[in-house]
């Protein structure tokens, strides 16, 4: 290979450069450049896990303010229900109330409409009686020509009403 020849002094010359070349590049890497590597990885890594850090405590609190949102969304369902049963328990009360005045009042009512009944059938049984005995007097005058006597006839409407009521 010609390419090595090592009795031509160019070659040796330029493996020495090569040699010096590669020498000044690593330690020029190795004390400048790869510490700023190092440096920035160093930091990239401290970042990162800060961040996750960060991400982990937001989370944590996120999750913290949901179960609080949580707690006080069931606590308000809660009192919103019990407010809804404290409402229709009143609800109910007033409307038995306002149904037990109202009944009062339709007893009362109806009371006052059974006497009110109770009298006018009273009046009308005394102008019935009274009718009656003076058509039972004019059938058993014209049926018989003579007049009737008063008690006896007065005596048989009352028998036959008290018949008829009972």
């Amino acid at each position: 290979m010609p390419q090595l020849d090592f009795a031509n002094p160019l070659t040796i010359s330029q493996v020495v450069w090569m040699f010096l070349i590669f020498g000044a590049l690593y330690l020029l890497l190795a004390r400048w450049a790869l510490p700023v590597v190092g440096e920035v990885l160093e930091h990239r890594e401290k970042r990162i896990l800060a961040d996750l850090d960060s991400a982990r405590i937001a989370k944590e609190q996120a999750d913290a303010a949901v179960a609080e949102i949580a707690e006080r969304s069931r606590a308000a369902s809660a009192e919103a229900q019990a407010e809804i049963a404290k409402a229709v328990a009143a609800a109910k009360a007033e409307a038995a109330e306002k149904a037990r005045v109202d009944n009062e009042a339709l007893e009362r009512q109806l009371a006052e409409a059974e006497q009110r009944i109770g009298v006018a059938r009273n009046q009308a049984m005394g102008a019935l009686r009274e009718v009656a005995i003076d058509t039972a007097s004019t059938v058993v005058t014209r049926l018989t020509g003579h007049p009737a006597d008063p008690v006896s006839v007065e005596a048989a409407v009352g028998h036959v009403m008290t018949a008829r009521a009972a």
